[in-house]
């Protein structure tokens, strides 16, 4: 162990502080690769600038994660969405651009604000088509869907409040097909997840919903962390098998 100059040691660093040493150096790392990966694009940077504009909350997915939903969304032939949590549209944009002609993206969104900046940047981007955008509360409009027949879906995303992501789950299944993937993002939270004892209730519907996938058996689901711009997170991915 360091020792200081008067020859005591050093006290450990803690993870909160490794955490912020590190930040600076993923921050750099997803800038390189999104310089390199995702190419300058109009649309796109105009619907940020309108977010920001509008004063929307900052935690759209960054541009590599917008990249990498939209190849997951590739890679499944997905002709049908849904999306739970719009915010500004950042996220609709990059699935809405993997779809095939045809393809539909139905997102839904609690405040009403948000729909309609979200609404105005997939109308610049001309994607608007692709796109049912609902408003209200997440749980009656999934309720909606299912009595509506609109499932069901190829690949589902999830990415609204985390405390009620046990039931967005639930909602999920009731819209999946054996092969319907399953995407939740913000897991991992500053690893804060494992604190059973935690009272944050974002952390303990994490925990519920992640328990859920795991005694699913019609469920195969992985969890990976992962740095960035956005600080330190992760995903959940599952796959519906029957």
């Amino acid at each position: 162990m360091a020792r200081a100059k008067d020859g005591n040691r050093k006290p450990p660093i803690t993870i909160r502080q490794n955490l912020k040493l590190a930040q600076p150096k993923w921050k750099a790392v997803d800038r390189y690769f999104g310089d390199l990966l995702v190419a300058a694009d109009a649309d796109l940077e105009a619907a940020l600038r309108a977010n920001r504009a509008a004063r929307l909350p900052a935690i759209d997915v960054s541009p590599l994660q917008g990249k990498f939903l939209h190849l997951l969304v590739l890679m499944a032939r997905a002709k049908k969405v849904l999306e739970i949590g719009t915010l500004g549209g950042y996220s609709t944009l990059w699935i809405a651009r993997a779809l095939p002609k045809g393809g539909r993206i139905v997102t839904l969104e609690y405040e009403p604000k948000h729909a309609e900046v979200a609404r105005a940047n997939l109308r610049n981007a001309g994607l608007l088509k692709r796109v049912d955008l609902r408003v209200g509360h997440a749980l009656d409009l999934l309720a909606a869907l299912v009595a509506q027949g609109v499932g069901p879906f190829d690949f589902i995303f999830i990415d609204a409040d985390k405390e009620n992501n046990p039931q967005y789950l639930r909602w999920a299944l009731k819209l999946a097909r054996p092969g319907t993937a399953i995407f939740v993002d913000n897991v991992v939270r500053d690893g804060k997840v494992v604190n059973a004892k935690s009272r944050d209730k974002d952390i303990q519907g994490t925990r519920r919903m992640t328990e859920m996938m795991a005694a699913e058996p019609r469920l195969s689901a992985t969890v990976m962390q992962n740095v960035g711009v956005k600080g330190y997170d992760g995903f959940a991915l599952a796959v519906v098998l029957r």
